[in-house]
This record gives C-alpha cells, structure tokens and sequence, in this order.
C-alpha cells in the first residue's frame, strides 16, 4: 500500500465541440491508434476509453463526441454520452482551436464544466496553424470562463506540448493505485474497435453527405483455431438507396478501397492478418429510430454500466 501514495491514477473526459481534435489528442498521447479521426465533424459518436501508463501512475482517458445541437435520436445519444461522461472521471480536459471568440456552444461547456466542480485544463489545440498572438488572445478570451487548474496550448497532430499536458494532469489526479494492467491500452472490445476503423475509412473516402447516415455493424469476429488469421464479416448501414451504390462504387471499387484500407488497420492492432468481408445494407432514417439506434451500439444504458 506504501507505493500507491506514490501514484496518481483517476480519470480524465475529453470535452469539446465537434471537430476540435480530441481523439487525434488522445491517440497521441497513449501512441497508439485507438480512435478513429477525419476531417469530417462527430466523427466520434461513443465514448472511447484508452490508457495511459507512466512511472507516476495511471491516465484513463474517455474520448467524447463533440458537443452540438441535436437533429436526431443519434445526435441526442451523441450529446448525451458527452455530457454523462463528466458524472464519471476525476477531471476534465475542456479543447479549442485558437480564436478571439468563445461562441454559444463555448459558453455552453464552460457552464457545464463549472456546475460539475471537476478540476479543468484548458486545452488549445493546433497552435501549429497560427501565430503565437493568436495563442495569447485565446488565452485572454477563454481564462475568465471557468477555473482553470492549467491553460496548456498544444498541437495534438504534431505532439507538441504533450509532456506539459500529462504533467499538469498528473497534479491534479488523487493518488491511488492503477485500475487497470500496465500493459493495457483500451478496455473498449475489439469487435468495436474493428467496426471503428471500417466506418473511419468511409468516412475518409465518401462525400460530405452519406458518412453522417452510416453504422457499421460486426457481424462476426473469428480467430482460425490454427492462429493464422482473423475472419471478419461486417455490415455497412446506409439511409438510402442511393447512398448504397455510392458505397459500393462502381464495379465495387468503392467498397474495396474502404475494406482494404481498414483491413490494414485492423491487422496493425491485432497483429495477426484479417480475412474482411464487407455488405452494405440500407435501413431508411435509422439515425431518427430509437431501436435501429440502440441495435447498432449507441444505446444510453451502456453508458451507466
């Protein structure tokens, strides 16, 4: 027990509004691809959970989707596990990009992030696109906000400022012992991860309408008994008929750019060569069907267990 007073271990949520970074931040600062990102806005709709490990203790991360004003049963889902998440964590790192405006959706998170009286770190993401005025001007627009226990500015994509970021958070975590095995990086199941990486790959290849319309969902997730490989058949659900031939592409071509894109993905994480079938399904306005919703993995009692 002597030792545990000498580490600092808790929980720490990933707040912000779409497109901010998060999860590019988060896999940086554990090394390692765990959620999925693109240019696109809530590319991230479930909280994902990763950990980092240190001599000084232990970090869990909870990535979030980006807070924004729901249009659907999906959208208010997305809001939800966002907003739920900061019920569950020790402290909250609240990201931006730099500007000289803190606009309603800011003042939204900044009021949330107060009535919750969790320790926050204002973290400002991709100083690497602006001047070093630009950085101070966001710190001279966001201070007054809500208190902050540390202003750390970053560039997630160039890991720049990361070691500041992990110390500041290391004082302000309880001590306490680790909660999960050192060599552990996510408790998230593979079969999510999988369905993650198929949609990240959509999401990079398609248009900017249909990638908001679409769920992947693991049909089957098989390692052979001899170890050789990993068999995966998957789904790719769309809202329209049109959607789907754009899926597929012509001849296919679509489809097979996504599918091999992401089985090399998915190898890298299992370490093991993947045999991925993919089919693409069509179920009309799913994003507005509490059920079609809750069966393809955005259900808000997952969330409380």
């Amino acid at each position: 027990m002597e030792e545990n007073k000498q580490l600092r271990s808790g929980f720490v949520a990933l707040i912000g509004r779409p497109n901010v970074g998060k999860s590019t931040l988060m896999n940086h600062l554990i090394g390692q691809k765990i959620a999925i990102t693109s240019r696109k806005p809530q590319t991230t709709r479930n909280r994902i959970q990763t950990i980092y490990n240190s001599e000084e203790g232990q970090i869990i991360f909870l990535d979030t989707p980006g807070i924004h004003k729901a249009k659907n049963k999906l959208g208010e889902y997305m809001v939800y596990a966002a907003e739920s998440t900061l019920k569950d964590v020790d402290a909250a790192l609240w990201l931006i990009e730099p500007g000289d405006y803190a606009g309603a959706g800011e003042q939204h998170i900044a009021k949330m992030l107060d009535k919750s009286g969790l320790p926050v770190i204002l973290v400002i993401n991709k100083i690497d696109k602006v001047k070093k005025e630009v950085v101070q001007t966001t710190i001279d627009t966001y201070k007054d906000l809500t208190r902050f226990e540390a202003i750390v500015p970053v560039s997630a994509l160039r890991s720049r400022n990361l070691e500041d970021l992990i110390r500041n958070l290391f004082r302000i975590l309880p001590y306490g012992p680790r909660f999960f095995d050192e060599d552990t990086l996510t408790d998230q199941p593979m079969r999510q991860i999988a369905a993650e990486m198929i949609r990240e790959k959509a999401l990079r290849s398609l248009g900017e309408e249909i990638p908001h319309g679409i769920a992947v969902v693991i049909d089957k997730m098989r390692e052979r008994p001899d170890g050789s490989l990993t068999d995966i058949e998957a789904t790719i659900i769309c809202e329209r008929d049109s959607h789907k031939g754009i899926i597929i592409g012509k001849k296919g071509v679509m489809l097979k750019k996504i599918g091999s894109e992401a089985r090399e993905d998915i190898e890298k994480l299992l370490e093991q060569k993947v045999n991925l079938k993919i089919w693409v399904k069509v179920r009309k306005d799913w994003r507005d069907s509490d059920i079609l919703v809750k069966n393809y993995g955005y259900d808000k009692k997952l969330l409380k267990e």
